[in-house]
C-alpha cells in the first residue's frame, strides 16, 4: 500500500540548535524493501532503523530519508592570523615592488583567500550525541507508527473493494453452478438430436445411449471446480477479517481461483458457463490487482 509520514524534531546541544526532519514514503511492493538516505555520520544507525520499520510493515518499496539542519550562527568563525599576516606582508612587498603595475588588494580579498577563515562546529560531547541518536530514533519510529495508520486507512477502502469483488465472484460462481445442474439432461438432448440428423437409420440400444451420455456428462462435469472456488472464496473472506498481514496469501489464493476459472472454462460442455467464465476470470483478475496493494 502506499503512505507517507513526515515528522519534525529538534534540541538544543552545547548552545548550537539542531533540527531534523523525517520523511518516510511506501509503495506496493510484494517483498519489504527499504531504502535509507541518512546524513554522513549517521550511516551505522541504518540496521536498527530497519528492524523498526519491519515491526510496523511487512510488505511494501520503503524510502526513508533523515534530513538534519544546524543553525549557521552556532557555528564560530576560526581565523589563522599566521597565514593572514604572511598575506598581508607578501602583498605590502608587492606593492612595493610593482605600484601601479598591480591592482591593490583589500582586506576582504585577503580574507576571502582559502584557509584565512574557517568555521568551527561546537563539539557536543558523547552523552548530548547519544541522546541526539536517541531522538532521532524516538521521531522515526513516531513516523513509522504514522505511515502505518496512513496504511491502514487505505487498508479499509481496498477491503471493502475486495469484498464487493468477492460477492460478484461468488454470484457468477452460483449461477455456473446452477447451469451444470441442468447439464446432463441438456447433453443427452443434444446427443440425441445429433443421432437423429446423422445416424438416423443405425440403431442404437438405449444402454448404449446411456452410456454415451454418462461419458460427455463426466467429461464435462466441473462440480469439483465449483466447489473449490466455492472454498477459495470462503477463504478469502475469512483472511480480509483478519488482522494480520495477508497479502500474500491473499496473492497465491488469486491464483487457485484463476486455475479453477481456467478448468472450468476448458471442461464446458456449455456456451452460457464459458461466457460466464470469462467474466469470472476477469473478476479474479481484477481482485489479483487489488490484492497488490495491501499488506
Amino acid at each position: 500500500m502506499t503512505g507517507f509520514a513526515r515528522i519534525n524534531g529538534n534540541m538544543q546541544m552545547t548552545g548550537e540548535n539542531i533540527s531534523w526532519i523525517w520523511e518516510i514514503k511506501s509503495v506496493n511492493g510484494k517483498s519489504l524493501d527499504i531504502k535509507m538516505r541518512l546524513p554522513a555520520g549517521y550511516d551505522d544507525m541504518a540496521l536498527t532503523l530497519k528492524i523498526i520499520v519491519g515491526k510496523y510493515l511487512s510488505r511494501g518499496s520503503v524510502n526513508a530519508g533523515l534530513e538534519i539542519i544546524r543553525e549557521k550562527n552556532s557555528r564560530k568563525i576560526k581565523i589563522d592570523d599566521d597565514l593572514l599576516k604572511c598575506l598581508t606582508e607578501r602583498v605590502i612587498f608587492l606593492d612595493k615592488e610593482y605600484g601601479d603595475k598591480l591592482a591593490r588588494s583589500s582586506a576582504a580579498e585577503l580574507l576571502a583567500q582559502h584557509g584565512v577563515i574557517e568555521w568551527e562546529e561546537n563539539a557536543a560531547d558523547e552523552k548530548e550525541t547519544a541522546l541526539l541518536r536517541h531522538r532521532l530514533t524516538e521521531d522515526f519510529t513516531a513516523a513509522c507508527a504514522k505511515l502505518q495508520k496512513d496504511r491502514c486507512a487505505e487498508g479499509a477502502k481496498i477491503k471493502t473493494a475486495l469484498s464487493a469483488l468477492l460477492d460478484t465472484i461468488e454470484s457468477l460462481t452460483a449461477e455456473i453452478e446452477k447451469i451444470t445442474e441442468t447439464l446432463p439432461q441438456k447433453l443427452k438432448n443434444k446427443l440425441s438430436g445429433l443421432l437423429q440428423q446423422y445416424a438416423d437409420d443405425i440403431e442404437i440400444s438405449k444402454d448404449r445411449l446411456a452410456q454415451e451420455v454418462v461419458f460427455l456428462v463426466t467429461r464435462a462435469d466441473i462440480r469439483e471446480e465449483i466447489d473449490r472456488l466455492k472454498a477459495h472464496v470462503k477463504t478469502a473472506r475469512q483472511l480480509l477479517a483478519s488482522d494480520e498481514a495477508v497479502g500474500r496469501r491473499l496473492d497465491f489464493l488469486c491464483q487457485e481461483l484463476n486455475r479453477e476459472a481456467n478448468t472450468a472454462c476448458s471442461k464446458a460442455a456449455d456456451i452460457a458457463i464459458t461466457d460466464l467464465g470469462m467474466k469470472l476470470k476477469a473478476l479474479i483478475e481484477q481482485f489479483r490487482e487489488q490484492v497488490q496493494n495491501i499488506e
